[in-house]
């Protein structure tokens, strides 16, 4: 299984997640002129969670939903390390360790080329269970770098989180599925358009330009300047 299913409680607070970060205003919805991805594909949304770190109380409300979700999904005492991918997942896994009591490692995306030529950092025993944490997932194939990382170092990494997976690419879960790695995520954009729609963030034009992307994002990609 790559991804966990969503219950009631799931969708919950991905509309709880989806309003901080409307209101913190890292979501923006603009299809009248597409954002062009590294991918070369166009989209009319662009998340950015790193604006969480600068917002104390949204970042503790979103950090506290995400080790209650954690655990009731894969357990309470499953987790020795967080490791987080360099760089955006650094601050995240240090407050997802302190709210899951574990130690914190981070994982760079390739070894430094001096020194140790260490590509994980801190201290870390083998066949020891550790949680992958990123801020966002498009796909899943930066995490694979990250997750064989660490299995190469002797850690049964098996599971990932993020705070928001796009979850509208097709096949975007292939790479994790094949490597046996349950991703956990809090948010998606359809959890953002019900909450846009909700609490009134955006015009009807944009959200009806954003669930056409939503419901074809490469055809979309292809009409809009995109690959």
């Amino acid at each position: 299984m790559a991804i966990v299913a969503r219950s009631p409680e799931h969708k919950k607070t991905g509309e709880t997640v989806a309003k901080i970060l409307l209101e913190i205003e890292a979501i923006n919805f603009r299809p009248e002129e597409p954002y062009i991805l590294t991918s070369g594909k166009a989209s009319p949304v662009y998340i950015d969670c790193r604006k969480l770190i600068s917002f104390n109380r949204a970042r503790r409300t979103v950090m506290e939903l995400a080790k209650n979700q954690l655990q009731q999904d894969a357990g309470f005492e499953v987790f020795d390390y967080v490791a987080g991918g360099e760089t955006a997942g650094i601050p995240y896994a240090a407050w997802m360790a302190d709210q899951l009591d574990a130690s914190m490692l981070y994982v760079r995306k390739k070894p430094k080329g001096f020194g140790r030529n260490a590509q994980i950092e801190g201290y870390m025993e083998e066949d020891k269970r550790v949680l992958l944490v990123e801020d966002l997932a498009t796909d899943g194939g930066s995490k694979l770098n990250f997750v064989n990382a660490l299995r190469n170092a002797g850690a049964k990494c098996d599971d990932a989180f993020v705070v928001f997976f796009y979850g509208v690419i097709p096949g975007a879960l292939e790479s994790l599925d094949q490597a046996g790695v349950t991703l956990h995520y809090l948010c998606n954009w359809w959890d953002v358009i019900h909450a846009a729609e909700k609490y009134g963030y955006f015009t009807k034009e944009k959200i009806a330009g954003v669930k056409e992307f939503l419901e074809d994002p490469l055809g979309w990609s292809s009409k809009n300047g995109g690959e």
